[in-house]
């Protein structure tokens, strides 16, 4: 482990879920860093040279069309890693990935993920089984940008959200709303305020706070549960 001290309390599930002489041995190679919001963590076409094991946090993935232009289609916490196609020795980003909840998450360089993956099974396991649910999930958001209301999409991804920083409070500005719900910023306002006015959620200063999580749930649409089912 590269910080002095006692080692990191790993929360990842992925290295949770390795056998733990291997994870004893992973662990040298990595360091505990910080995920602040709104850090950019690799640009589209930008070279991966590190890939994150959030412990806790949250990172979106965004498809981005133009240089203002951009939807979320995935979202990572501790269920996951984000720069997994390093493991294959892909290294080079073909989307935005941005930290949306602050935590931390344990790093190790992309060629140290791709060592460790050419000779380790339950590693292979756990990214495979891990990228199953993502591509899941990105067809789902896919579907459920096309096909669903902007309230029902806003109230779901508030509940992904709030799974995955595991509270019920969090900042978010209405712009950066807007680019992971793939509105208009005016359109998620109208949506954010819908929602405030039937009491499940309240919105100051940039917080976002769930008030009623089961009003919540009722109002999203079946994306929500459905790809909490495939985690």
């Amino acid at each position: 482990m590269k910080k002095n001290g006692a080692p990191p309390t790993v929360r990842n599930s992925i290295l949770l879920g390795l056998p733990p002489r291997q994870l004893q041995r992973l662990l040298p190679q990595m360091e505990v860093v910080p995920l602040n919001l709104g850090e950019e963590l690799y640009a589209p076409g930008g070279r991966i040279r590190h890939c994150y094991f959030p412990n806790d946090g949250v990172v979106s993935l965004l498809t981005v069309l133009a240089p203002h232009k951009a939807a979320e289609v995935g979202m990572i916490g501790s269920e996951g890693v984000v720069g997994m196609s390093a493991a294959v020795g892909i290294n080079v980003s073909r989307l935005r990935a941005v930290v949306q909840g602050d935590g931390s998450a344990m790093r190790i360089s992309a060629a140290g993920l791709e060592k460790e993956f050419a000779g380790s099974n339950a590693l292979h396991r756990g990214l495979f089984r891990f990228g199953q649910s993502l591509t899941g999930q990105i067809a789902q958001t896919a579907a459920c940008n096309r096909f669903h209301r902007t309230e029902m999409r806003l109230a779901r991804w508030l509940l992904v959200t709030r799974d995955r920083l595991r509270s019920e409070s969090f900042v978010l500005t209405h712009q950066f709303l807007a680019l992971m719900v793939g509105v208009r910023r005016p359109g998620v306002t109208t949506a954010a305020g819908s929602l405030a006015r039937r009491g499940l959620i309240s919105y100051t200063r940039g917080r976002i706070r769930i008030l009623d999580s089961k009003g919540l749930q009722d109002a999203a649409c079946e994306c929500y549960e459905a790809v909490k089912a495939m985690y």
